[in-house]
């Protein structure tokens, strides 16, 4: 009879395990881990292309060393901000990590307006290349970053549903993850004057 009852017991508890979200609820925080792995090495990539770049446009164009310099110091800041896999339930640490982010893209951005004015750069080759890399890097991390946040959206909605909350709430306390937000200001269409 105790043997019965202990199996009866096992049983239960076994059919009841497979059904809280145990497993589901932890590969899906690794869906985000990976997602967001991704976002990262897409970003390394876009540093690893700037050095390139200054260089390429520094030969040309030797007078605008503050505009070179502000691309070189928002790389290196980028650099300096780093986000590990627990840092992404924390809104603070993700926000900075955007700020420097938008940084380098706005750096970037005003190197290509200077390149506007230089137009044996803009038919150099090494430029052409590097900018072509850069602008399919630029789609790559738009790409990673949405399915960064389609893999948040689908764990931050399982850690939310039964039984798997309660799994979480009781058993695993995962933290809900951040989005990756939009810039501040992108909402404004930007101003274009000829």
């Amino acid at each position: 009879m105790k043997h019965l009852a202990s199996l009866l017991l096992f049983t239960i508890t076994a059919v009841i395990l497979s059904g809280c979200g145990y497993n589901t609820l932890q590969t899906k925080e690794e869906g985000v881990f990976k997602a967001w792995a991704d976002v990262e090495s897409t970003l390394q990539r876009r540093a690893d292309l700037i050095p390139n770049l200054v260089e390429t446009v520094k030969g040309y164009a030797k007078h605008e060393q503050e505009t070179l310099q502000a691309v070189v110091d928002a790389r290196s800041k980028v650099g300096s901000v780093q986000i590990s896999s627990s840092d992404l339930s924390n809104p603070a640490a993700m926000q900075q990590m955007q700020a420097a982010q938008s940084g380098l893209s706005s750096a970037l951005s005003k190197l290509l307006l200077v390149v506007e004015r230089y137009p044996d750069l803009k038919a150099n080759q090494n430029f052409l290349d590097l900018q072509n890399q850069l602008e399919g890097t630029e789609n790559r991390i738009n790409v990673a970053r949405q399915r960064y946040n389609t893999a948040v959206s689908d764990f931050n909605g399982a850690i939310r549903r039964l039984p798997a909350s309660l799994t979480n709430k009781f058993l695993l306390k995962l933290e809900r993850k951040e989005y990756f937000k939009a810039e501040e200001g992108a909402k404004t269409a930007p101003a274009i004057k000829f």
